[in-house]
């Protein structure tokens, strides 16, 4: 049966212009090896599956009624954890959700947001949804984030950190700079991979104790950090993010979610959220798992002679040793092997490969050698 054509004659000239976001590929292939969405490859905590089975109960009765609409049982548990007020968290739909509102909520104003060049890719998305004009400051040559470069006149900065795709970490007195340079300006730390980074043991800062930007919110009250439980808490399938700020900034999210939607996380979401947030143990064990995964499969990596970045993330950023990263991961995908490839400029060269489990490994660095042999085998041959 052929597609049906769309008649955009009906859609406002927004909706007609928009270039909307793709996701990472979800293939249903048998014997899939899927090492290109960055899922973790350790189940949630036990207590998840618990709490959302005893909300469900025997009749799923209280499904009938309404979730909390602000999560505070959620964001009491969030605040504790980072030893915050529950008026310094927000909680959403995921961290999508919560990256929008912040783009209505502080960013369609005059002056244009600042952002990486090479970073996630909803934030064209957004910027382009929301009409606010985004300008791209370009990494370093070591794609390294020169705050420097951000000393200029602006409406809003938003960084990831750890970056995605390259993986790499912005020290927190480099955002103590941005947050003090542009203190009429929100900056937007967003940090959905900050549980897998680790300190520079040889970094002299003084905030070496700790990585996260949470720790500056109370410094700066034009500073907002937000965080997703679909990394490192294995909650994907929830779609749980949240915000943590000044009360004001919060405020401003709480105003635009219940103008768009007020009740965004059911009650499963909150129940499975809270519970693997009180889950510190089995949090810390896994995260840990997945930091050492990390590290095998870079060595791995670089016995293959592949260049890789300094990953504070649950991904590698790898140049294979030719540079031809589409056809590598085009002949993984014949085995069944699936990683990411961004076909953009600067990156062109590089995979995204997902931390997964050290059999997946196994079975990506068995491909790649391989390939890789057989290609130096036809080159020698001609």
């Amino acid at each position: 049966m052929s597609e049906p054509k769309i008649d955009t004659r009906l859609w406002s000239a927004r909706a007609r212009h928009l270039s909307p976001y793709v996701p990472g590929e979800q293939p249903k292939h048998e014997n899939l090896c899927k090492l290109n969405t960055n899922e973790n490859p350790f189940p949630p905590s036990p207590k998840v599956a618990e709490a959302i089975a005893k909300v469900v109960g025997q009749q799923g009765d209280e499904l009938r009624f309404y979730p909390d609409p602000e999560s505070d049982s959620l964001r009491s548990a969030l605040a504790k954890l980072y030893n915050l007020n529950t008026n310094q968290v927000f909680v959403g739909n995921g961290s999508d959700e919560v990256l929008a509102l912040v783009f209505a909520s502080f960013f369609i104003k005059e002056r244009p947001v600042l952002a990486p060049d090479i970073s996630y890719s909803f934030y064209p998305v957004y910027a382009q949804t929301f009409g606010v004009e985004l300008v791209q400051i370009a990494l370093e040559e070591d794609f390294s984030i020169d705050p420097d470069a951000y000393r200029q006149p602006c409406g809003g900065i938003i960084i990831a950190n750890p970056n995605a795709p390259t993986g790499l970490l912005l020290s927190l007195a480099d955002i103590r700079k941005l947050a003090t340079e542009h203190t009429n300006s929100v900056i937007v730390i967003d940090e959905a991979y900050i549980d897998f980074a680790k300190v520079n043991e040889n970094d002299s800062d003084s905030d070496t104790a700790a990585v996260s930007a949470i720790n500056l919110i109370d410094e700066f009250d034009n500073l907002l950090v937000t965080q997703t439980f679909s990394k490192s808490r294995s909650l994907a399938g929830l779609r749980v993010g949240m915000a943590f700020g000044n009360v004001s900034l919060i405020e401003a999210l709480t105003r635009m979610k219940n103008s768009f939607n007020s009740y965004p996380l059911d009650k499963l979401a909150q129940a499975g959220a809270t519970a693997s947030v009180l889950d510190t143990e089995y949090f810390e064990q896994t995260c840990q798992q997945v930091v050492d995964l990390r590290e095998v499969l870079t060595a791995q990596l670089t016995a293959l002679d592949y260049q890789i970045l300094p990953s504070q993330a649950n991904f590698v950023f790898a140049r294979p040793p030719n540079g031809d990263a589409s056809s590598v991961a085009e002949a993984l995908r014949k085995q069944g092997i699936i990683v990411r490839h961004f076909d953009k400029p600067r990156i062109s060269e590089y995979l995204r490969i997902t931390v997964g489990t050290s059999d997946q490994h196994q079975r990506l660095i068995d491909a790649l050698a391989v390939l890789h042999n057989h290609k130096a085998h036809t080159a020698a041959v001609s």
